[in-house]
Formats: C-alpha cells, sequence, structure tokens
C-alpha cells in the first residue's frame, strides 16, 4: 500500500486493513458515484497485487465477458483451461483455482464494475451466490471484493439481497467525494495549484470534489479559464459527461434524467408528488425505484421539512456537476468558447453561486457544527418555507439546525467577494423572517440568526442581529 498516493480515505484504507487482518472470509462491497475513485482506491491498497481480478465491460455480451474471465484466469493460473460455457461453470474454474491456497494468508479476489457483468440472461447473480454460500462464506483465508459505479445494482443485489446473500457482507464502503479539505490538498500535492480558497470553492460548486474531474485541471489557466476548456471549448472534455454519466448507471436513463431536470428547477427541491407532477411519470413504485436509486448514487439528497418526518422529504439535486451541467451547459456547447470568462458578473452566475454555496454548506455541516462548538450536540437540519397568506408574507430558511439543547440555528448562507454587509433593509427582511417562523412553526425553542459567509460580515449597526458566524476558511478544516 503506497500511503502517499492517497488523499483522505484514511477511515476507508482502516476498514480493508481490518478486513486483509480478519481470521474469517471477507465479502467487501464498494461503491459510489462514478469517477470518484473506487477502482483507484482499491487498486492502489493492494498495489495491484490480486490473486485474481476481473473488470466487467458495458459494451460486451454474455459471451464476451466470460471470454474475458477465461482469459484472466489463464493468465494467473498458469494452466490449461476450457472457455466457461457461463457463470457456473466460470465460478467452479474460479472455486479450483482459490482451492489450491492452502496458507492462511488473505488470498484477494476484485470483481470491479460488478453491475456490468450481471447483463441480460446472463444468470451471474445466482451464479455468484451458490459460489459464495458453497465455498467463499467458509474459505477463511478468501476476500472477496465487488465494486461498482452503478450503486443501485450493488444495493439491490448485494448490500439489500434478500435471497442467498442475505446480510453475507462484511464490509460495506461507500466512497464519498472529497471535501474541501481534501479537494485543497489534491490540488496542491497532485496538480501543483495553490488557487485561493474562494477558487477552490467555485471550482467545488462546478466539479464537485470528484477526484476524476479536480485531475483534469491545469494549473497554468485560472479557474474560470479551465472551466471553460473543460466545459464549453470544441471537443471539451466533459461536454458529452452529462449523458455518458446517466446512460452508464441506470437502464431506462431518461426518465432517471427527466427527475434530475425537474428537481433542478426548484431551488429548495420538490416533493414526491411535485416530481410527479413535473416529469409526468406514473405514480408507481418506479418513481419510488428512481428516487432511491438517485439517492443512493447521490444525485439527490432527500431531507426533510422542518416538523415533519417522512411525509416531509424533499429532494434536491446533490451532484455539483449535475447542477452546473443543466444551468448552464445543456444547450450551450460551440456558442461562446470563453462563456465562463465572460459571464463573470452576470446575475445568473451570480444567483448561482449563491445557491450553490448552499448546497457547499450542507455537505459540511460536520465543519459548520465544529465552528459553532455544538458538534457534541445532537441536532437535526432541515430547510422550511410558508407560501404567502392574509397574516404572514412568504418566507424560506435554506438550513435550519435544530439542537436538542433547545436552540434553532437559523442559519443565512452568502457567497460574496468581500466581507457581507447587512444594511438596514436586510436587517428588516431577517428579522421578519424569525418571526414568520416563530409565528408559524409556533415553536418555544430559542431561536438565533447564524450567517455562513465568504469572509465573514461587516460590523455596523445592523450585524448585532447575528449570534454565530461561519466563514469559508472554517469549511476547509478536517475533522
Amino acid at each position: 500500500m503506497k500511503d502517499e498516493l492517497f488523499i483522505g480515505r484514511k477511515n476507508e484504507m482502516r476498514q480493508l486493513q481490518n478486513c486483509v487482518e480478519s481470521k474469517q472470509s471477507q465479502l467487501v462491497i464498494v461503491y459510489g458515484r462514478r469517477r470518484v475513485g473506487k477502482s483507484f482506491l482499491i487498486n492502489q491498497f493492494f498495489d495491484e497485487n490480486f490473486d485474481f481480478k476481473l473488470v466487467g465491460d458495458l459494451k460486451l455480451d454474455k459471451e464476451g465477458q466470460l471470454l474475458n474471465f477465461y482469459n484472466e484466469l489463464k493468465r494467473k493460473s498458469q494452466k490449461e483451461i476450457e472457455i466457461p460455457k457461463d457463470w457456473r461453470d466460470a465460478f467452479w474454474q474460479l472455486r479450483d483455482y482459490l482451492d489450491a491456497f492452502k496458507d492462511e494468508k488473505k488470498h484477494v479476489v476484485f470483481f470491479d464494475e460488478m453491475p456490468w457483468l450481471d447483463n441480460q440472461k446472463s444468470d451471474f447473480l445466482p451464479a455468484f451466490e451458490y459460489f459464495w454460500n458453497s465455498f467463499g462464506a467458509s474459505k477463511n483465508n478468501l476476500m472477496f471484493i465487488v465494486c461498482g459505479s452503478a450503486t443501485s445494482w450493488l444495493v439491490e443485489n448485494i448490500d439489500h439481497n434478500k435471497g442467498g446473500l442475505f446480510n453475507r457482507q462484511n464490509l460495506r464502503l461507500y466512497l464519498e467525494p472529497f471535501t474541501l479539505q481534501e479537494t485543497e490538498e489534491f490540488l496542491i500535492k497532485k496538480k501543483n495549484i495553490n488557487w485561493s480558497r474562494y477558487d477552490i470553492c467555485e471550482c467545488y460548486m462546478i466539479l464537485g470534489g470528484i477526484p476524476y474531474y479536480l485531475d483534469l485541471l491545469d494549473r497554468n489557466f485560472t479557474c474560470s479559464q479551465n472551466i471553460d476548456n473543460l466545459f464549453f471549448k470544441k471537443h471539451a472534455v466533459l461536454w458529452d459527461e452529462f449523458n455518458h454519466l446517466y446512460h452508464t448507471l441506470f437502464r431506462k436513463a431518461e426518465n432517471y434524467i427527466k427527475v434530475v431536470e425537474a428537481v433542478s428547477t426548484k431551488r429548495i427541491g420538490l416533493s414526491r408528488k411535485e416530481i410527479i407532477e413535473k416529469t409526468k411519470l406514473r405514480d408507481n413504485s418506479d418513481v419510488t425505484k428512481i428516487l432511491q436509486n438517485l439517492t443512493d448514487s447521490g444525485f439527490l439528497r432527500a431531507y426533510s421539512f422542518f416538523g415533519k418526518k417522512k411525509q416531509g422529504t424533499l429532494f434536491q439535486i446533490a451532484d455539483y456537476f449535475t447542477m452546473f451541467y443543466l444551468k448552464f451547459v445543456k444547450g450551450s456547447y460551440g456558442k461562446d468558447e470563453d462563456f465562463w470568462a465572460h459571464n463573470l458578473e452576470s446575475p445568473a452566475r451570480r444567483a448561482w453561486c449563491g445557491f450553490t454555496f448552499e448546497q457547499v454548506c450542507k455537505d459540511h455541516i460536520k465543519q459548520i457544527k465544529h465552528k459553532l462548538s455544538i458538534a457534541g450536540v445532537y441536532s437535526e437540519q432541515s430547510a422550511w418555507f410558508t407560501n404567502a397568506d392574509d397574516i404572514h408574507d412568504g418566507a424560506q430558511i435554506d438550513l435550519l439546525i435544530d439542537r436538542r439543547d433547545r436552540i434553532i440555528d437559523v442559519c443565512e448562507i452568502k457567497f460574496s467577494e468581500k466581507p457581507f454587509v447587512i444594511n438596514k433593509d436586510y436587517d428588516l427582511e431577517l428579522r421578519d423572517k424569525i418571526g414568520i417562523f416563530k409565528s408559524v412553526t409556533k415553536t418555544t425553542k430559542a431561536v438565533q440568526l447564524v450567517m455562513i459567509t465568504t469572509f465573514g460580515v461587516q460590523q455596523n449597526m445592523y450585524s448585532s442581529l447575528v449570534q454565530g458566524q461561519v466563514i469559508i476558511d472554517d469549511l476547509f478544516k478536517d475533522y
């Protein structure tokens, strides 16, 4: 294992090491968003030193996948074998090969992109279930790692399997995108890019903490120039990434795209009912599955509406790449090769920055709680809004932290190039918003205002309303 190659992933590596040292057989599931670095983690942790490795191929049929299996096993075993006629035959061959290892050292098998092996009429899954239950589960010197970007397949067929693999996995690793701190470390150590944290945050709001995308950045260009090069130049690397991404992950990808397009139209997100109304999809279990798959894969965030439980669930775009593509890239390819640089001061870009910075804050709630010294206090995050009526004006709060110590933090989030100024009008708006929230929710808890900004709140006669502050540097902390 080459520790110097890794940015973050410390907890994942510790858990993998525990599996290696275990005296029992180990079935390990590794999943997460495409391009997040799953294969890199496993390959580098084991220094590519696998006793057997097979990579699924999206474009191959059953026969093609089995031929790849045959070639890999023949190379590893150094024996003459026959091409397996089906997956049951293939797993019997793998069993014979692994059974020859009589020592107690862990022998590692890695099936990368396993979901792509389970193509139509392949009968791959029943064959794997039988292999593991009849052989692998009792083979104490075996560590079998399954990995794939099609998170929904792994969750449904391995993790939540109701048949032969029920409760069989020993370790489930969901690989998260990099945090802001890890992104900064990656840019400095891997790319020799020393941008300001403001620029890094804006880059993060476009590419997220996805190592594959971050590795495409060029230190010789500014952040804006890099975004133009990646998205808006002719033959740009990422101009067709969106369609490729969804079509490689989901069957009937068009319905998944309909859902994310619908959800992207409303800042606070949509309920299940609103999604059905906008997409015109039938209200059935297929919609439930789509929403679950998009959430499991990290493309949607399911979060609660203040004061409500499951019935108040809202779905919001959680994938930064998807948000940026739908807002600016879709339909714009080739129209202006310097689009991002030309729109530095545009209202659309400023509005997008404000909204997307809110998502960054939600993804760094741990850092926010630490700065507010409430990391040890149980709390729940939610959103809240109310429509105008005869008594109240409408109001919206994108982030509430409801604490067990009977305090509710109303978080106002502002992305600006300099310290944020609260003027008379905004002071009145804040006081009205908090007043409406108290009146409508009838909360008996203390309500206090927290400002989350890039460079803090400028002190003036109106800033005394603020009872807690978080700045961009706080979001870069490692906890």
